[in-house]
């Protein structure tokens, strides 16, 4: 799957240059017959064949074409900030299950702090990895990583929402059997490593959220969230 903007995917042709015409041509050496899809990440995909290859560029002639309507309910994972590559890896993970939106939280207990230039780096760093994600998954959308939210933020966007859940591994409930709308916005909510603080587990709670517990052991913070997700997009059926 390779990535071109909104407009290239309108005529019957795409030429593929810059670094996806370089990891195209130069690294998956794809060659005159081979099948090549592209996506804007916003919901089309165009299928299609190589016509021709050259060095940093790539040719191809559009065979089909589809849109895909964003899904409905979404699903939307706050994820607070671990520590090094860790925020990486739930990104990555995340992406492929089937995450709609990612919001980096500033919980807490967080032991990083997303700040000026390194802070800007960081969520380019998370970006660029959905980005490169969602081509492996061969998603036609590709999430959204919003920028950094304290709890007021997180409040708020959690009140808006048709469900909202805390993953806490003492809840009395289980992820599994809490009940889901049929549209709107589901928000999952993923702790530091060294837990939600209990003032923001009022906040959240005041907001409209519920706790649940996902299993019988306890995840790392940067795991969680793909297997949170992956409960409850198979209970939405975009998982069989």
């Amino acid at each position: 799957m390779f990535l071109a903007g909104p407009g290239e995917l309108a005529g019957d042709r795409i030429v593929l240059a810059g670094p996806e015409g370089r990891h195209a041509a130069d690294v998956r050496r794809l060659t005159a017959g081979e099948r090549a899809d592209v996506t804007d990440g916003a919901g089309t995909l165009a299928e299609c064949v190589v016509t021709g290859a050259r060095r940093g560029v790539l040719e191809l002639a559009v065979v089909g074409r589809r849109t895909v309507p964003p899904a409905d309910p979404s699903l939307t994972v706050a994820q607070a900030i671990p520590k090094g590559d860790r925020g990486q890896l739930a990104v990555e993970l995340m992406t492929e299950v089937g995450v709609d939106v990612v919001i980096p939280w500033t919980a807490q207990r967080c032991v990083v702090r997303w700040q000026g230039e390194r802070g800007d780096r960081a969520l380019d760093r998370w970006r660029s990895t959905a980005r490169e994600a969602g081509k492996q998954a061969r998603r036609s959308w590709f999430p959204e990583v919003t920028g950094p939210a304290g709890l007021a933020g997180l409040t708020g966007r959690v009140a808006g929402a048709g469900r909202a859940i805390v993953l806490d591994p003492d809840a009395a409930a289980a992820l599994g059997e809490m009940p889901l709308p049929g549209s709107g916005e589901i928000m999952l909510i993923v702790g530091p490593e060294g837990g939600i603080a209990p003032a923001e587990a009022d906040a959240l709670a005041s907001a409209g959220a519920a706790a649940a517990h996902l299993g019988p052991t306890v995840l790392r913070a940067s795991t969680a969230g793909a297997v949170a997700a992956a409960v409850l997009l198979s209970r939405l059926g975009r998982w069989a």
